[in-house]
């Protein structure tokens, strides 16, 4: 399994407890197979690795367009530059636990499986909670939250919040853009909003055809059903003449039940609009994995088989222009009233 990494103490094997790295190991892959597969991760963020102790992001203008210049004309010199810059330092993550010699003396095989599974369902539903709270943070509009009595920082490479209402431009300083919707969900909204982000510019000015793809919503009752109809079928009900609706068919439906938990209770409802194609090429929302799982197992002074685990990840955002969310407090109307 690509995910973790396996280190054995020397003398378990010919130890008591060496019938039973074998098993805890299978345990262990199996559980974190089982949740890498339903991860919600991949789908909200560009996953990435690193070598370094601190990542510098830097964003780039975009460069200028071809030019005519006639037969054996000059090559033009184009004038993009760096955009904003943010950095990006890697927390350590740890657990542990332990099987005692007497449970191996007394055959309390329950906890061969038990605790293993426990262990590697903390550690991946840990990574599903810490990625869900970076965007439920962001909906609430914070530049920072705290997870574990540690804060981190999500606001955008402007150093704005990812979701407001004065995106500043790096070049044309005039330009304040907004990726921030009161509006509630509707077929209407969702339609003006994708025209929103299909506008959405660079630092210098310049469209950069934004197209959104994903639509992610916390597990709300009434926010599903809305979405849903208004997505789910390739006619418009609503209609006497039961037109096309040509909404259907074009959207990735993502619902969060983490979600729905971590967002201020005033705003239960919610949705995101997010270009997946944009997020990866750009790197909008950022997963970095700078040491993936490894698992060491070794014999503690009490006699216990100890199962160490340790990564080193963070996650943030950088290029606020890979989404936008609507039905918050504070923000733009996408139609005024």
């Amino acid at each position: 399994m690509a995910g973790i990494t396996f280190t054995e103490g020397s003398g378990l094997q010919d130890s008591v407890f060496g019938k039973i790295q074998a098993p805890i190991k299978r345990f262990i892959e199996k559980r974190g197979e089982e949740f890498e597969k339903a991860s919600l991760l991949p789908h909200l963020f560009l996953m990435d690795t690193s070598k370094n102790a601190v990542d510098a992001i830097v964003t780039m203008t975009a460069m200028d367009g071809f030019e005519p210049v006639g037969e054996n004309g000059e090559y033009p010199r184009t004038s993009f530059q760096e955009g904003f810059k943010k950095f990006l330092e890697y927390e350590t993550w740890k657990q542990s636990f332990s099987v005692s010699k007497e449970a191996i003396e007394d055959g309390k095989l329950m906890d061969l499986k038990k605790q293993p599974t426990a262990f590697t369902t903390a550690y991946y539903r840990g990574r599903e909670i810490f990625g869900i709270q970076a965007y439920a943070s962001a909906v609430a509009q914070k530049k920072e939250f705290s997870h574990k009595d540690k804060t981190f920082d999500i606001r955008s490479a402007d150093k704005e919040t990812v979701f407001s209402t004065k995106h500043p431009a790096k070049v044309d300083e005039k330009l304040k853009q907004s990726n921030c919707f009161s509006d509630a969900f509707s077929l209407d909204a969702l339609t003006r909003a994708e025209v929103a982000m299909h506008h959405f510019k660079g630092d210098n000015g310049e469209l950069l055809a934004v197209a959104p793809d994903t639509i992610l919503i916390p597990d709300d009752p009434d926010l599903m059903t809305a979405v849903l109809a208004a997505i789910g079928a390739d006619k418009e009900p609503t209609t006497g003449n039961n037109a096309f609706n040509f909404q259907y068919g074009r959207w990735r439906v993502i619902i969060s039940s983490y979600l729905k938990e971590l967002l201020p209770k005033s705003d239960t409802a919610p949705w995101i609009l997010m270009d997946s194609g944009y997020n990866k090429t750009y790197g909008g929302a950022l997963w970095t994995d700078r040491v993936k799982l490894e698992v060491r197992s070794e014999v503690a002074h009490n006699d216990a088989n100890e199962w160490l685990g340790r990564a080193r990840f963070s996650a943030t955002f950088n290029d606020w222009r890979f989404a936008c969310v609507g039905g918050v407090t504070g923000g733009t109307q996408l139609k005024s009233a």
